[in-house]
């Protein structure tokens, strides 16, 4: 529980659901956020198209329904989603679901299952259901977003070798037997591709990184692969011809029972569709600090499955690679998520025999860059310096988002943060018990465990926070919205933190980025009252703050005496 000194939290209620489109304009949108937009979306337009024939091809359809997809739930999410820079589109988490019910059912009946996928994701965001994803704690959203980078990181190996393949499996191990087993067909041309369009988008993030990188470096790419004739795989020769227009809207004909049939696989593609949408965008949130509306965001992909339902699409979600190649690009508001969707369709449409021209290998360079930047070193290495628990959770998570499943991985990893928390908390009551009473004397500016100090009281230019109970994941991502909401620009800051028994690598980490933003500011913050646990936790991830035994001693440090 934490006692905020300042004023209440305002109440929520219909502004939640206003997408973030509105938000961005309201806010000033102007021709430099345009260029910028236009740029990193026709950057992730060229990374999703293949991306999205592929997934298509490999879930057991036409490749065009994945193109039908981006265009038609990736301009719905976009334009009515609660994040800034979701990009939407089929993804790889649901191609055995996907293949499974068109094999047994049809294409009519993954319609069906869409639509009700789609009107049970809207029914979870009405109800609020997405402020659940909170809970999710760091290690568990560091391991499976790191996974996933893998995971597409070895899906590009045949591409930027240019290796011939007739079969690759779809797990990791049985990818690179494959790829090991095909290295007599190695294509030193291909390699040749992937090596300058690697080098271009270094070389132009060091020295020229306002530029267009991802796009010039496909342009590039291609130019060579024209002028000198290079045996390279391209689009073009992969997939073949792009279609040139959208198919007209469709309804399935599908009775009562099988509908009733559809139900499983239907909250299996609701399920997976809402977690990792929102997983995607608390990775945005983690990589550019803005803060995601997580129901609207469910209500969104409901409408955008449905969507893509009826036009001949498959099911979609927020992409966690083309989200981050979007950010990387330099996305500023959903504007460019709906330029990658308009440019998929103008691709479709216009630029048909010019986009059959891009080949895969500068494609596997890009998506390289990417699954760098996704890979989250950094917090690998704060995690990794945190308690034995957090480790554990963090590598359970990353093996099993690799070598068993997606949505496994998230559950399994949840199962084990939640007793991880458990036995904290017992450890935490044990260690409270043990320790002795001890009489305070309580001047003006102590602060006595959930007792406010009145404002009014307070030195001029210091704000004071009260945080009582365990400061751990959910209870942290609690703390970050307070403090945000916290008004005007104090000097000076007090979190008093006698009342925390207990922190994790999570709370560290949310703590770590409010001193960042404090320091940017020109804020100093005391932390006062740190108990020798949590103490250990915030030296061990390398976190430095002033601190003061209590919060008397943190006033002196501030209002030395006269």
């Amino acid at each position: 529980m934490y006692n905020i000194a300042p004023a209440g939290a305002p109440a929520r209620g219909w502004h939640l659901f206003v997408p973030k489109l509105v938000s961005a304009l309201n806010e000033g949108y102007g021709a430099r956020d345009l260029r910028a937009d236009v740029f990193a979306g026709l950057t992730v337009a060229i990374v999703a198209l293949p991306l999205s024939m592929a997934l298509a091809i490999a879930s057991g359809v036409a490749p065009e329904r994945g193109l039908f997809t981006a265009v038609v739930a990736g301009l719905v999410i976009s334009a009515l989603g609660g994040s800034r820079h979701q990009i939407g589109g089929p993804t790889g988490a649901f191609v055995v679901v996907v293949f499974n019910i068109v094999q047994s059912h049809g294409y009519d009946g993954l319609v069906a299952t869409m639509i009700l996928a789609g009107a049970m994701l809207i029914a979870a965001g009405l109800l609020r259901l997405g402020t659940f994803i909170k809970y999710v704690p760091y290690p568990v959203v560091t391991g499976f977003t790191s996974g996933i980078a893998v995971i597409i990181f070895s899906s590009q190996i045949g591409d930027m070798l240019g290796l011939r393949l007739v079969h690759v499996p779809g797990d990791v191990p049985g990818k690179w037997l494959a790829y090991f087993g095909a290295l007599r067909s190695f294509n030193p041309a291909a390699f040749g591709v992937t090596l300058g369009s690697l080098g271009l988008i270094v070389a132009m993030r060091r020295f020229a990184p306002r530029l267009p990188m991802f796009l010039i470096a496909i342009a590039a790419a291609s130019l060579a692969v024209l002028v000198f004739h290079l045996p390279v795989e391209t689009i073009g020769t992969r997939f073949g011809g792009v279609p040139s227009m959208l198919p007209a809207p469709h309804w399935p004909s599908i009775g009562f029972r099988e509908a009733r049939d559809l139900l499983p696989p239907a909250f299996t593609i609701f399920a997976l569709g809402g977690i990792e949408s929102l997983l995607s965008a608390v990775v945005a949130d983690g990589m550019t600090g803005r803060r995601h509306r997580s129901n609207l965001e469910l209500v969104a992909q409901g409408l955008a499955n449905i969507a893509s339902a009826t036009m001949g699409g498959i099911p979609a979600t927020g992409a966690i690679a083309r989200t981050a190649t979007n950010i990387r690009s330099g996305a500023r508001s959903p504007v460019a998520g709906i330029v990658h969707s308009l440019a998929i369709a103008a691709m479709m449409m216009l630029f048909a025999p010019y986009a059959s021209f891009i080949p895969l290998a500068a494609l596997g360079a890009i998506l390289l860059i990417v699954c760098w930047n996704m890979a989250e070193i950094g917090a690998f290495r704060i995690i990794l310096a945190g308690p034995a628990g957090d480790r554990a959770v963090l590598f359970g998570t990353f093996a099993l988002t690799i070598f068993v499943d997606l949505s496994f991985a998230i559950m399994a990893g949840m199962v084990a943060a939640a007793f991880l928390f458990m036995h904290r908390m017992a450890r935490a009551v044990e260690a409270e018990m043990q320790l002795p009473l001890i009489q305070k004397d309580v001047d003006e500016f102590a602060l006595p465990n959930k007792t406010l100090v009145p404002r009014e009281s307070l030195p001029p230019g210091v704000e004071a926070f009260q945080l009582n109970g365990p400061f751990f994941f959910g209870a942290a991502a609690h703390f970050e919205q307070v403090l945000a909401r916290a008004g005007g620009k104090p000097r000076t800051i007090i979190l008093n933190m006698e009342g925390v028994p207990l922190i994790d690598v999570t709370g560290a980490a949310i703590l770590r980025k409010f001193l960042d933003v404090s320091r940017g500011n020109g804020i100093r913050v005391v932390l006062a009252g740190l108990k020798p646990g949590p103490a250990s936790v915030l030296d061990a991830t390398g976190i430095r703050a002033e601190r003061a035994p209590n919060f008397a001693e943190a006033i002196a440090m501030i209002v030395p005496p006269p």
